[in-house]
């Protein structure tokens, strides 16, 4: 049986919570009476909810739950096993360490970074699965999370960190960056070493959009507009950054795996590209060794989407955008049952390319089982 990998999928190490748990300001985590699990307060729009909340007991609860599904090991592996997933890529979730003085992200990188790896490699030590007579597979890898907030020199030596953990496989990175986008060129040294390094990038929203975009209701809609619309633009805008600035000409060994299948990219490849053509001097390529290469090429040569898109309309616009099944990667975000059924529906049900998709692209990209 061909291995189930999951990419898209976060924890939150007991550090991290205690952290969250000490704040004041967001991104935070609050324990009320009237819930079982820890309540994460995220977003500037859940403000509002958390204030009356805190004043009224009766007030519906802010933020998301921290369900064991995301704090208990036992219950991350118990997932799995429930829905037939052989490997997870785990990764930190947002805001990952974007909040920390520069001072502290160092160490606490550190600590994450290897809290991580232990999960993983306490969990491999224990449990193979057997796959094929010729194949046993790991049950978890990581995405590790840098020190953004830190000096360059630090935020490198978290890199070399990670190259001498087993189960890294590589960086989880929100579109922030070092808090001017993806497209600053003081990202550019960072990201030469994490592809010398092969680690990719797998690219993750938090920011969203101005809360104004979303109007005066937004807070009696819950995380509609947010969520839905506000993180896949986000990603898009980000990408699109990247790719004006030239950043994947400068840094072709360069791979980025996007989630949610690149937000909103898919459909407006070719209206970014189409603005290109119309516009003389990013049309012309200055400056730019080898010519100008179209947003198709870059896409299909240098990124990877996860398969986290809810329906097969979207999962099959992501396929043509990024050149094939084969540039495509099975994630849950937790809602499991949507995301495979998306792949069935748009790849059928036990294909070649429905395989590639659920597991098979992963371990050749990720280069999960190698030794």
């Amino acid at each position: 049986m061909a291995p189930v990998v999951d990419i898209h999928t976060h924890m939150y190490p007991p550090e991290y919570i205690s952290i969250l748990s000490s704040r004041d300001t967001i991104p935070l985590v609050r324990t009320f009476p009237s819930s079982p699990d820890p309540r994460l307060i995220l977003l500037e729009s859940e403000i509002p909810s958390l204030e009356r909340a805190l004043a009224d007991p009766s007030a519906p609860l802010p933020g998301r739950p921290l369900t064991k599904h995301f704090t208990s090991l036992p219950a991350k592996l118990a997932f799995m096993s429930h829905h037939n997933i052989t490997t997870s890529v785990l990764s930190l979730a947002n805001p990952w360490l974007d909040f920390l003085p520069a001072d502290t992200a160092g160490a606490t990188a550190v600590q994450i970074n290897t809290s991580f790896e232990t999960m993983c490699s306490s969990t491999n030590t224990n449990t193979t699965t057997t796959t094929t007579p010729q194949t046993k597979t790991k049950t978890l890898f990581f995405f590790g999370t840098l020190p953004l907030t830190a000096p360059t020199r630090t935020i490198l030596a978290s890199i070399t960190h990670l190259t001498t953990l087993p189960h890294c496989r590589g960086i989880i990175l929100g579109t922030s960056g070092l808090g001017a986008g993806l497209d600053d060129p003081s990202l550019l040294p960072i990201f030469h070493v994490l592809a010398a390094a092969s680690l990719p990038v797998f690219l993750h929203p938090h920011y969203g959009l101005p809360n104004s975009v979303f109007g005066e209701r937004a807070t009696q809609q819950g995380h509609v507009l947010p969520l839905a619309l506000g993180f896949p633009m986000e990603t898009t805008i980000a990408v699109a950054r990247m790719f004006l600035a030239g950043v994947f000409d400068a840094v072709r060994g360069l791979r980025m795996v996007l989630a949610h299948a690149g937000g909103t990219l898919p459909f407006l490849a070719g209206r970014i590209e189409s603005c290109v053509v119309h516009d003389a001097a990013l049309a012309a390529g200055e400056g730019k060794k080898g010519g100008r290469r179209t947003v198709w090429e870059v896409l299909r040569e240098q990124v990877y989407l996860d398969a986290v898109i809810y329906s097969e309309v979207g999962l099959k616009a992501a396929v043509e955008a990024a050149g094939g099944a084969d540039r495509l990667m099975f994630g849950t975000d937790h809602p499991v049952r949507l995301n495979v059924e998306a792949v069935n529906k748009a790849l059928g049900e036990g294909s070649e390319e429905a395989g590639m998709v659920m597991g098979g692209n992963a371990v050749r990209v990720l280069r999960l089982y190698e030794e």
